[in-house]
């Protein structure tokens, strides 16, 4: 039986609209065009994204990552290359993002294939990064069991006392990813759930622009 307090949850959506005559032909200029909009509107993370993976026993796994670049090469994440993500992606390298812009009634999927960043870009990123969070790069073994919190508070320590006269080095284990994009959609929701979906799909070394129903 449903909840009825949470079916009746529901928002019409009003704020804009989305045509394909408008859009931009290279759906990076398009993402371009977006990514403006939700860095002007003081939104909470509009570089937070939804990253989607699939396990080598074919269970679908996503979680919540943070964007860090995007250029013509595609969309640029960092983590632990022992983690649970990294696995999967090991195993399977087709992925897909999302982002949703809750403030600005948008939603962009991006289907790709994703690979690692060279070295020198994980080490220009991972020297920018806040001392702290470097440390909790080498100190913690990432999607590994154990045994408490104060397991890791007690590494992050050791970590932080190794490294008080020096810079901690990139460890090997955590570095970047690109996802090199086949497909985007962009999303723009509009009233009574008839919602504007603009799809770009590669082929052939050309993006095509093509509209799909709600």
């Amino acid at each position: 039986m449903l909840n009825k307090e949470v079916a009746d949850l529901r928002k019409d959506y009003r704020l804009a609209s989305l045509d394909e005559q408008d859009v931009a032909q290279d759906p990076l200029d398009q993402f371009e065009r977006w990514w403006k909009d939700a860095t002007s509107g003081e939104l909470d993370e509009p570089n937070a994204m939804t990253l989607a993976t699939s396990t080598p026993d074919g269970f679908p796994s996503a979680r919540i990552v943070l964007l860090k670049s995007f250029d013509e090469e595609g969309f640029t994440f960092f983590t632990n290359y022992e983690s649970q993500k990294a696995r999967d992606m090991a195993a399977n390298p087709n992925v897909s993002l999302l982002f949703f812009w809750r403030e600005l009634e948008r939603q962009v999927r991006i289907y790709g294939t994703v690979s690692k960043t060279s070295p020198e870009i994980s080490d220009e990123y991972y020297k920018s990064r806040p001392l702290g969070s470097r440390v909790g790069a080498i100190a913690s073994p990432q999607s590994r069991v154990i045994p408490g919190r104060s397991f890791l508070e007690e590494n992050v320590r050791m970590v932080a006392e190794r490294y008080v006269l020096e810079d901690p080095e990139r460890p090997a284990y955590w570095g970047g990813y690109v996802v090199k994009p086949v497909k985007i959609e962009f999303w723009q929701g509009r009233s009574s759930r008839l919602h504007d979906r603009i799809l770009y799909t590669l082929e052939n070394g050309k993006w095509l622009i093509d509209r799909l129903a709600p």
